[in-house]
């Protein structure tokens, strides 16, 4: 597993020794990143990202290589995660982790502009955890959120979503919507 593009373009990344966490694929991060600048433009260092379920750290830690001015990592288990992350000691600024179950924890200081979330499969907890991304102060009006299921996964967005497009990547289904007050 390496970074795919930005600043740390070839950069390993430690994989999970665990079948509990599953990797984003390379491919997905990389079609991630193209739907982000085909939507927002290059450049992205005014820009907050969120890595919500985020595993490994893979994709919050593209966003750090991409030039994502601020990326937060949240998660019940930040192990995985704070692996990969202690391999960027040059972006601790940049970086900030939240710990617990997303759908209990308190919003950060700073609003997502970009949302990518990876739940586990088939467990049902994309549309809750959406839910209380838009409840509970964690998103900037407009938001883009990028969220990975399973592909064959049912996932109804939120009233307070719209979507905008479905892509197929393998297993997994990438559903893209924007976030509306």
């Amino acid at each position: 597993m390496k970074i795919n593009g930005g600043k740390y373009r070839g950069k390993a990344l430690l994989s999970p020794q665990s079948e509990v966490v599953r990797p984003t694929s390379d491919r997905m991060r990389e079609a991630v990143f193209n739907i982000l600048r085909s939507r927002l433009g290059f450049d992205f260092s005014g820009k907050v990202f969120f890595d919500v379920f985020s595993g490994s750290g893979a994709m919050g830690l593209e966003a750090v290589s991409q030039g994502f001015g601020k990326v937060f990592f949240f998660d019940a288990d930040l192990n995985p995660a704070l692996k990969n992350i202690r391999r960027f000691p040059g972006e601790t600024a940049r970086i900030e982790t939240v710990g617990g179950d997303v759908l209990r924890i308190r919003p950060p200081k700073s609003r997502a502009d970009v949302v990518f979330m990876d739940a586990p499969y088939r467990q049902g907890l994309s549309e809750p955890a959406l839910k209380r991304l838009a409840e509970g102060g964690f998103l900037n009006d407009g938001a883009l959120c990028l969220i990975e299921v399973e592909k064959n996964e049912a996932c109804l967005l939120p009233e307070q979503y719209e979507l905008l497009d479905e892509r197929r990547y393998g297993l997994a289904r990438l559903i893209i919507a924007w976030f509306t007050v």
